[in-house]
């Protein structure tokens, strides 16, 4: 019964009707006690029983993963058939969050690792990676470090296996975003020129992408790495990979390169922002602000925002060069008052960023919403404020502004109420955004945080509206 049910091809309806019926549990009695051939027929049923949830907590609830493990530290070769199997059913109930009441299971697969075959490394892999990817796994990903776990994956990025290496990768991503510095030091430079020829080689995307998001968890504040990503040609790469069309790992792709474009723009470097720049990265910036994840959204605009704050000096800078030949007339900026190139400029009028910008804090996806007012902001330093207001104006980006202030984050709103101010001081935005501002305004000026109460007041005075409600202060 248990050889037939390992090689049938059941529904999810039927693994369900099984598994209320007990079939797991008395499964999991024949591996335990049974001689080798009802334990191999019982492991493979298991396994093709473990495709559904409910069955892969049965298995766990029925103390399974112990004598599995014992199965794979097993030097015994009669029992050599036996732990594929038990690698694979170990990986299916490593998904469930409750396979981490099970102390050290983590540390034990991975001591396993080097003494097993492809298959098992592979299944151990996923499990690996699937323990270490729950929410509340911290304190696992910890130890795993501290027994040295980066040092023992590293050599599979070099293997033949593409398997067993997209595995490895993604292990190592899901390790890399905690501790950055630490998990920097770890991985040592050496290792970088190996993870940069895994994005430009015929990888799988999986792979590929676990690769880039490695380097985008990386401390952007280490300029050695940045260096030396920049000396192995890594944007030319990805720029490449962008434009070759989307993927089915595009969502992930967008999120792990627009994390390691804000290493390469950088307010600090102007030269590594034109070098970014030439390469044409800020029109795939701007693409990845109507991308479907948020975190793209915020990483490309936080991006966008270091690029923009250089935009008013690089563009006097410019001026003197303009002598001997005119520019033409579609390079003048109304905002920054002279002409403006995107790759020599950044900016954001020209690189047609204001939209989708506005169009992100129109969105729901509040963790956004600040990184896209940092970018707008930056049209508002001193010395471009008034041209910049007009300009957000005639973009409907005021009344997107003024929504961020009922719903955003604290940070967001005291970003918006200081946009606020430099806008209402122009007499015509005033009369025309300042009646349907004061209600959100009032608001926050009796429930909203303390901390936002000053500009709040400031604001209220623009619109003369402080002395009618000074009782809300």
């Amino acid at each position: 019964m248990a050889t037939a049910i390992s090689r049938m091809e059941l529904t999810d309806l039927c693994r369900a009707s099984l598994g209320e019926d007990g079939a797991v549990e008395s499964l999991v009695k024949m591996f335990k006690s049974g001689k080798l051939e009802p334990k191999l027929s019982a492991l493979n049923a298991l396994q093709n029983l473990s495709n559904l949830t409910e069955n892969v907590h049965r298995l766990i609830s029925s103390g399974v993963a112990v004598p599995l493990l014992q199965l794979l530290f097993s030097v015994t070769s009669v029992l050599t058939t036996l732990r594929e199997p038990a690698s694979a059913i170990l990986a299916r109930i490593a998904q469930s969050e409750s396979i981490l009441v099970k102390k050290d299971v983590a540390q034990q697969m991975l001591s396993l690792l080097n003494l097993s075959s492809p298959v098992i490394q592979f299944h151990l892999l996923q499990a690996l990676n699937s323990i270490a990817s729950h929410s509340s796994a911290s304190k696992v990903r910890r130890k795993m470090k501290e027994n040295r776990a980066v040092q023992l994956l590293l050599p599979f990025l070099t293997g033949s296996n593409a398997k067993i290496r997209t595995a490895a990768l993604n292990l190592l991503f899901t390790l890399s975003k905690d501790s950055p510095e630490e998990f920097m030091e770890q991985l040592g430079e050496s290792y970088l020129g190996n993870i940069v020829n895994i994005i430009s080689s015929p990888e799988s995307e999986s792979g590929k992408a676990a690769a880039i998001g490695i380097l985008s968890n990386l401390p952007v504040s280490n300029k050695k790495s940045t260096e030396a990503l920049k000396k192995l040609r890594l944007l030319p790469i990805l720029i490449s990979l962008m434009s070759s069309g989307a993927s089915s790992s595009a969502t992930w792709l967008e999120e792990s390169i627009s994390g390691i474009l804000i290493r390469f723009t950088v307010p600090s470097d102007k030269k590594l922002q034109l070098f970014s720049a030439e390469l044409g990265v800020i029109p795939i910036l701007v693409k990845f602000l109507s991308s479907e994840s948020p975190v793209a959204k915020c990483r490309s605009a936080t991006s966008l925002a270091q690029l923009s704050q250089n935009s008013p000096a690089l563009q006097k800078s410019r001026k003197s060069r303009w002598k001997c030949m005119p520019p033409s007339a579609d390079t003048f900026c109304q905002v920054h008052h002279g002409y403006c190139i995107v790759k020599s400029t950044f900016c954001l009028v020209k690189a047609g960023a204001v939209p989708p910008l506005i169009q992100v804090l129109e969105g729901k996806e509040r963790e956004a919403h600040e990184a896209s007012l940092d970018a707008l902001a930056t049209l508002l330093q001193d010395e471009i404020w008034e041209s910049g207001s007009l300009y957000i104006a005639k973009t409907s980006g005021v009344q997107a502004i003024i929504r961020v202030l009922e719903s955003g984050t604290v940070k967001a709103q005291e970003k918006a109420l200081w946009m606020l101010e430099r806008i209402f001081r122009i007499e015509e935005h005033r009369s025309q955004y300042g009646e349907s501002a004061q209600v959100v305004l009032i608001d926050l000026a009796q429930n909203g945080d303390p901390r936002l109460k000053s500009t709040v007041a400031k604001v209220l005075a623009q619109l003369e509206l402080l002395q009618a409600q000074s009782s809300y202060f």
